[in-house]
């Protein structure tokens, strides 16, 4: 049985678990909240519950460093992605008690992140690490959490559908620093290769007898190995990359590299004064890999692939590649 006492002005709660009493100040001076309180510990450890009062200490920034280290250990590729996620969420939560997020504190975040003008995928994104920090800290033993808020997941209806057009793409290419215009061909030219799969790409994945691109499955997304056919401006750019990468940086191992033969990161800034220059400004780089997609299914028709399943291979847009268009163009 537990029992209510005063320490000063401010009202204590005194309940056992397992014959271990336990100690808890109400952080009032009614005594109605301490005997709400002193009602809900004896419900939760009838229940089973309560996991001692350690889990109503932890904070989110904890919950946060158990996700990047969940990432870390388990070699995720978008730990980089993870971690601006987290960033946006700390930026509200910082501080608070995991036990005090609640489904109004959730929607609250969302209200701020939209009045600050993120879009509502970027949002989606950021309360699927929340999502994740909580179910993390559910698994551990002894658990650090003891419920999951709902987190509400929004309505997007901001999905890109740009695509290039071939003298849109010939104008970029003009206004791009040289060493980022490798980069944008490669996008443009391979329907299957997203941008950090092809900035990660290294020379031993790169064939230039066979005119082929490998990647294997840790150095994909879905974890699958696609094969990718070169032909054309691709497989000039790339032979020209091999030729700079010996002549100017030979311990390079990157197919892509910038003035100082390092690994390129990001190149937003250059990507979109490149895309205001030439008149395109709103463009993404994923506008490419779109445009791949559909100039190859383009080429498909006109080649004889029957239009049903050409446009099969347009909606899953899964492992597009020339490889695959090269494939039905010669069963044909």
């Amino acid at each position: 049985m537990g029992s209510i006492y005063k320490r000063g002005e401010v009202y204590w709660i005194k309940y056992y678990r397992a014959g271990k009493p336990y100690r808890e100040s109400s952080h009032s001076e009614k005594e109605s909240e301490a005997k709400r309180l002193l009602k809900l510990r004896e419900g939760h450890i009838a229940e089973g519950k309560f996991l001692g009062l350690k889990v109503e200490r932890i904070r989110f920034e904890e919950l946060a460093e158990d996700v990047v280290n969940d990432y870390k250990v388990n070699a995720k590729r978008s730990l980089r992605r993870i971690r601006q996620c987290l960033n946006h969420l700390l930026d509200y939560f910082e501080g608070i008690r995991a036990v005090e997020i609640t489904t109004d504190r959730v929607r609250a975040y969302i209200l701020q992140r939209q009045e600050e003008g993120a879009a509502n995928g970027t949002i989606n994104r950021e309360l699927t690490a929340l999502k994740r920090a909580f179910n993390l800290a559910t698994q551990l033993t002894p658990p650090k959490v003891t419920h999951i808020p709902y987190i509400p997941h929004l309505q997007e209806d901001n999905a890109r559908t740009g695509f290039f057009e071939h003298h849109e793409y010939l104008t970029l290419k003009s206004f791009l620093p040289s060493y980022l215009m490798p980069v944008v061909i490669t996008g443009y030219n391979t329907g299957g290769m997203r941008k950090e799969e092809i900035l990660s790409l290294q020379w031993p994945q790169v064939n230039l007898i066979e005119g082929k691109i490998t990647l294997m499955p840790q150095d994909t997304k879905n974890k699958e190995s696609r094969g990718i056919f070169m032909e054309g401006e691709l497989l000039e750019t790339l032979r020209f990359q091999k030729v700079l990468r010996d002549s100017k940086h030979p311990a390079c191992p990157f197919v892509f590299f910038n003035e100082k033969g390092e690994r390129i990161g990001s190149f937003k800034k250059a990507w979109d004064t490149a895309c205001r220059k030439a008149g395109l400004e709103g463009r993404i780089f994923h506008d490419l890999r779109r445009t791949a997609v559909r100039n190859m299914v383009r080429n498909m028709v006109r080649a004889g692939v029957p239009e049903r399943v050409a446009r099969w291979y347009q909606g899953t847009r899964q492992g597009a590649s020339l490889s695959v268009t090269t494939s039905l163009m010669r069963m044909i």
